[in-house]
């Protein structure tokens, strides 16, 4: 886990700027669920057999009641409970996204923590195909805001659990003839989640895992037209895309479509945003049955991606640094960046050391410091005269004039036009 200091935040603020208003063109609403949650409800959300429950949550006992809590691994689960306890779909489906840090006791690498922030986007309540290209969409769109080119978008149906069950008994018998190959981790998984083996990582076993039985062999006349329908639909919008028949995902609650955004640039982990349709979680979770679909991205490694590809991101500048001679004329001055602060200007005030205000010459170089691109100075003869000198200190001559204290609300535009 680790801290993110202000060099590094102001990062994150424009990333969640950019996703705020992109989620606002797209109809989707915030919603913000509890950290801790009831360990059942992960244990039957995401699967009592997943790496994430055998071996990543944080649980812990509540000393004061005995409950069993946990750090929350995930949103969707969360997003799902909140939707039943407050009975979210009573008049129809719901698009909404939430962004906040979850926790995973897992090996930390390249942009992936412990403490790790996840953004999501989930429409609850719709069927089509339609929706689950809007949301391929809304995450297409979110890269070209990034400036993030260099993805790629990996596409699969796992159909419905009938036909799930069929390709799971062919896959075990499969499995079962090439024993000599699986590792221990794969053996460990063949009964109690088969899909999962073929997602292994271990060279070792890619041939074989090339040679299973393929999912969407399996599929009936209604999940290929789901899938069918995603398809044109990206088509027609231009986003290209591949499919992977390996593509599983490592939850239980997925059905039909599942996707992954992958880059090359991260290492192996190379997945920044994944997801798909969990029609049955709804229904498992405790609710009425509902059909969903969503996805999460991981927010450190979407910034680390940008970083990578060098992706200029503004950075927070000041417009003016206030120079303040006499200690003595501090209630003035106060009242005078009050009003340009309720202007919009970023303004920052000099203060006193220990040594008291320091010279002229030691302010303006800590004005210069300070990336702002104006300095305005409150020396005795200006504050007599009721105004304020402003000294540019971005346009290589210095320029200044003086300003008139009682005028603020009409010069104080002027300095943030510059910025």
């Amino acid at each position: 886990m680790n801290d993110i200091l202000p060099a590094e935040s102001a990062r994150w603020e424009w990333l969640e700027a950019q996703v705020r208003d992109l989620m606002a063109r797209f109809a989707y609403r915030n919603v913000r669920t509890p950290i801790v949650e009831h360990t059942q409800l992960f244990v039957r959300g995401i699967g009592e057999v997943t790496d994430i429950v055998e071996k990543e949550m944080y649980s812990f006992e509540d000393k004061l009641n005995g409950e069993q809590l946990t750090l929350r691994p995930e949103g969707t689960a969360s997003l799902v409970r909140a939707t039943i306890e407050h009975n979210l779909l009573y008049d129809g489906g719901k698009r909404m996204w939430y962004m906040g840090p979850m926790f995973r006791h897992e090996r930390p690498q390249r942009g992936r923590y412990r403490q790790f922030h996840q953004i999501g986007a989930e429409a609850l309540g719709f069927a089509g195909p339609d929706v689950d290209a809007e949301l391929i969409l809304l995450a297409v769109a979110l890269w070209k805001r990034l400036g993030l080119t260099q993805w790629r978008l990996e596409i699969n149906s796992l159909g419905q659990p009938e036909e799930r069950q069929a390709h799971r008994t062919a896959l075990i018998a499969y499995l079962e003839q090439h024993l000599d190959v699986m590792d221990e981790e794969a053996r460990r998984r063949m009964y109690s989640n088969p899909l999962r083996v073929l997602d292994t990582k271990n060279p070792a076993m890619q041939a074989m895992v090339n040679g299973a039985p393929r999912l969407l062999d399996f599929l009936g006349e209604a999940s290929l037209a789901h899938f069918d329908g995603l398809k044109k639909i990206l088509d027609a919008n231009g986003v290209p895309w591949s499919v992977n028949p390996r593509l599983v995902r490592g939850l239980d609650y997925y059905n039909l479509t599942v996707f992954e955004f992958v880059t090359d640039l991260l290492g192996s982990q190379g997945t920044i945003c994944a997801g798909g349709r969990y029609d049955y979680l709804i229904e498992q979770v405790g609710g009425k049955s509902a059909p969903a679909v969503g996805w999460a991205l991981g927010a450190e490694r979407v910034l680390e991606l940008i970083k990578e590809l060098g992706t200029d991101i503004p950075e927070p500048a000041l417009d003016a640094y206030a120079i303040v001679p006499d200690a003595a004329a501090m209630p003035q001055v106060l009242a005078t960046l009050t009003q340009l602060r309720e202007a919009g200007v970023r303004v920052q005030m000099h203060t006193a050391g220990s040594e008291g205000m320091g010279s002229m010459k030691s302010q303006f170089k800590k004005a210069d410091a300070s990336g702002a691109r104006h300095a305005l100075i409150f020396g005795a003869d200006e504050l007599q005269q009721g105004m304020v000198t402003v000294k540019s200190l971005r346009d290589g001559e210095g320029l200044q004039q003086q300003q008139a204290l009682a005028q603020v609300a009409q010069w104080a535009p002027n300095l943030q036009s510059a910025s």
